[in-house]
């Protein structure tokens, strides 16, 4: 790949356009499947980079009904 084609749009366009994740850095998974910062599963934690855009808002959708990220 050339520096020109690293540089043309369509990757610039889609560099950024992962949702964001709801990590709060305060990981912990001890004694429970999920964690109690931000409410995932060490599954959807270990996958989140490759999880489709629609597969992250379920999952948010989900853990901020269950009232999370929680923050200390």
């Amino acid at each position: 790949m050339t520096v020109s084609d690293a540089d043309s749009a369509p990757a610039r366009d889609t560099a950024f356009t992962a949702t964001d994740s709801p990590c709060v850095a305060v990981c912990s998974t001890l004694f429970d499947e999920y964690c109690r910062g931000c409410g995932r599963s060490a599954m959807e934690v270990a996958n989140w980079v490759f999880m489709s855009e629609d597969e992250k808002q379920a999952v948010w959708t989900r853990i901020r009904a269950q009232g999370y990220p929680r923050r200390p």
